[in-house]
Parts: structure tokens; C-alpha cells; sequence
């Protein structure tokens, strides 16, 4: 089956937003076995719009589209499948009572303009949004299919996974499992050749993507039933965890954040943190994890050494050029005056490379606790704009291996 893909709006075109839909809906494709040969972007001008889907179901067996479905006059996917179709747009009784009903949860009335959230060809079934106020399409018609999902990421993926995911398995005939494992610390090529031997097998399937929090593997298997597939990949899973060992910290859904909380609750241990370099990203990230007032005391956010000497570290120190030496104090400094077992601090330090005039930063992370085994300090190097981030996850991902040991 031959695919393609139409992220609509101008949006995209003028670089306000990034485009993360496509490559997540390339990523599942893949799996489901389905042929990616077209991804375009087109923005809220019917002539163009129209063209594009033309083009598209002339030469691809199932389009899928994202964006347009909103219920402003420029949200024209509707109209130009409508009019692709040769088909006339109406408004579905249980699709409007179920946007009123939408719109009273929340005390609020229904705009007009909405209604329009509420149409369907005959050739169209609505896909479910609870998300949000923009139902899906899925059009079969001409044994052609077009599915149109909302633009923004968490309303079209939860669309994807609950609507659309389950109905092209239905047809595959087949049950297609995944597993994703999730690494840090090492780079993608480099995981990539160490799992050389594993990733010429067409099923189970291994991919590898490199994300913000590390590098991660999707497993994917395909068998008559779930118990084989899940067997398969159970398998597989052996085999990586075997080759990659610490360097793993989750799988699926997990998050560094999460993983790391739940390790500190088994341990009955809790958690206070102290940030120069990164002003308080560590904070927010933890800050907002579920669970987290169970186990996370707080942070301080210290950019400047007259405030880290207001909140108690030695002057002497907070002006001195042993950045370790200042990350070790603040993660002794954090864990001592919130009361946690454990403490986090993170310092940094950046210049220019006199040869690219880039800004490379280093980070220091340091981490204390009541126990005698538990403190450490570690450096990365990197960009700036990366490491200011990337340094919270280095934190976490050496939390969790300590908690391991």
C-alpha cells in the first residue's frame, strides 16, 4: 500500500511552527508495513489544497492528512476533500450535539463557527476527539482512503493510537506489536553498531531515533496473534538489553523524570535540587511529573554568585573557577536546606570556539546524599543551546544509575 502525506497550514509554510506530525506518522507507517513515497506541505489556499489532494489520490493508495479541520474560514481540508470527492458537505446531527455538549463541560457556548466542525460527505466516517473540538475524517471511496487528523501533535496522536491506528491493523490481518527502549548517553551511530547484528532481521524490526532525552530502539514484530508478536518481542528485547545494558533507562512511555521518581519512592528516598547553568529546567521537568510532591522537595534557581552566596554557599567558592567544586556545594546546599536525601546541583560554564565563533558550553552535575555510596561528579561538553537542556537529562540519567548500584 502506497502512502503519502499533507501537513496543512500556512503556518507551516511561514516556519511558526515546526512540522512533527509527519515525522511521527512516518515512524508508525513503517511498522504497519505500509510504503511511505510522499510528504508535502500547503496552506490555507483551496486552489493549491485542492491540487495537492488531486495529485495525491491519483498516484498513492491511502493519504493521510493533518491540519485544517479547525472552524475558522481557513480550516479547508473538509471542503477540498468535499470537493476532491465531488461530494456535498452536511452537517451531522450527533457530531453538532456532541460539540454543544463539548462546549458546555467547560460553561461555554458554542460558537456558531463551530458548526462547521460538524459535516460529513457520505463517503466519510467521523473519528472520535475528545481532545479537542475537530473530529477526524476516514473517506474510503474508489478503494482509496484518505484520513485527516487535527494539526496539533496531541490531539492527531491520540486520534492516531484510538482511531486510526486500530482500523489499519484490522486490515492488516495480522497483530503488530512495538516496544520502544529507551537509551542515553551514547550516540545514535554508536548504538546503532552495537545492535549491527540484530537490525538485518525483517521481523521482529529494530529502528533506532534519536531524540532530545537519548537514543531510542522500536522494536516491532508482526504475527497471526498478539501472544506470538509479544513473544517476539519479548525476545528481541533480550537480545538489546544483553548489548546495551546501563545504558538503557526506560521503555514506552516512560519518561527520565518518571523513571527516576519511581525509584526514589521505592527507595523512600526524596529529592531537592540546586541549578545555575540550566535555570531551573530540572525544576520544571520534576516539578510537573505525576507523583512528584511525593518525593521531589523543590529547587532553587541560582543564576549569579551573589545568590548562591544568599542562599548559603561559602563566597569563596561561588566565585571560584572549580565549576565541579561549585556543583558539589550547591547539591549539598539543595539536599541540606530543603531536607531530601538526596541532593542535585548543576553549574556550567561557556566560551567561544575562536575557530567556528560557535558557543560550546560545559555542564558539571553533581549529586549528594545520606549515603556514603551515592555522590558524584560528573562533566559534558557540548553546544550551548543543547547542553542548557540536554543537562538536565545527563542529571536524571545519572540519578537513575546510581539508585541501579
Amino acid at each position: 500500500m502506497k502512502a503519502e502525506i499533507i501537513s496543512i497550514g500556512t503556518e507551516l509554510l511561514l516556519g511558526e511552527i515546526v512540522d512533527t506530525n509527519t515525522s511521527f506518522l512516518a515512524s508508525q507507517l513503517s511498522v504497519l508495513g505500509i510504503d511511505l513515497y510522499f510528504t508535502s506541505a500547503v496552506g490555507d489556499n483551496p486552489a493549491r489544497l485542492q491540487g495537492v489532494l488531486k495529485q495525491a489520490w491519483d498516484r498513492s493508495d491511502i493519504i493521510f492528512t493533518t491540519g485544517g479541520l479547525g472552524p475558522t474560514q481557513d480550516d479547508l481540508t473538509r471542503d477540498a476533500i468535499a470537493a476532491l470527492l465531488g461530494e456535498e458537505l452536511k452537517v451531522a446531527p450527533q457530531l453538532k450535539q456532541e460539540l454543544i455538549n463539548f462546549f458546555a463541560r467547560r460553561g461555554l457556548e458554542m460558537p456558531a463557527s463551530n458548526v462547521r466542525q460538524a459535516t460529513l460527505i457520505p463517503s466519510s466516517t467521523a473519528l472520535v476527539n475528545p481532545q479537542g473540538t475537530a473530529p477526524g475524517w476516514w473517506v474510503e471511496k474508489e478503494g482509496k482512503i484518505i484520513v485527516s487528523m487535527p494539526g496539533p501533535p496531541g490531539e492527531m496522536q491520540y486520534m492516531w493510537e484510538n482511531q486510526v491506528l486500530p482500523r489499519l491493523q484490522k486490515r492488516a490481518g495480522a497483530a503488530i506489536l512495538t516496544r520502544m527502549i529507551k537509551t542515553f548517553g551514547t550516540s545514535e551511530a554508536k548504538v546503532d553498531e552495537m545492535l549491527a547484528d540484530l537490525t538485518p532481521s525483517p521481523n521482529p524490526t529494530l529502528a533506532t531515533y534519536a531524540k532530545l532525552d537519548g537514543i531510542y530502539i522500536r522494536i516491532a514484530a508482526k504475527a497471526e496473534t498478539e501472544e506470538e508478536a509479544r513473544e517476539m518481542i519479548a525476545r528481541r528485547e533480550a537480545d538489546v538489553r544483553a548489548i546495551l545494558g546501563d545504558i538503557i533507562w526506560g521503555v514506552d512511555d516512560d519518561s527520565q523524570e518518571g523513571v527516576a521518581g519511581r525509584m526514589l519512592l521505592e527507595e523512600g528516598l526524596s529529592l531537592a535540587v540546586a541549578e545555575s547553568f540550566t535555570g531551573g529546567f530540572l525544576t520544571h521537568m520534576l516539578g510537573t511529573a505525576a507523583d512528584s510532591e511525593r518525593y521531589f522537595k523543590g529547587g532553587l534557581v541560582a543564576a549569579t554568585s551573589e545568590v548562591k552566596i544568599a542562599l548559603g554557599l561559602d563566597p569563596n567558592l561561588a566565585n571560584s573557577e572549580d565549576k565541579a567544586e561549585v556543583a558539589r556545594a550547591m547539591a549539598v546546599l539543595a539536599r541540606q536546606k530543603m531536607g531530601a536525601t538526596v541532593g542535585i546541583g548543576i553549574e556550567g560554564e561557556s566560551g567561544v570556539e575562536p575557530e567556528s565563533g560557535m558557543v560550546p558550553g560545559t555542564v558539571f552535575i553533581a549529586i549528594d546524599s545520606e549515603k556514603a555510596d551515592l555522590h558524584t561528579v560528573r562533566s559534558y561538553s557540548g553546544r550551548l543551546y543543547q547542553m542548557k537542556r540536554r543537562a538536565a537529562y545527563y542529571a536524571l540519567f545519572d540519578l537513575v544509575k546510581l539508585l541501579k548500584e
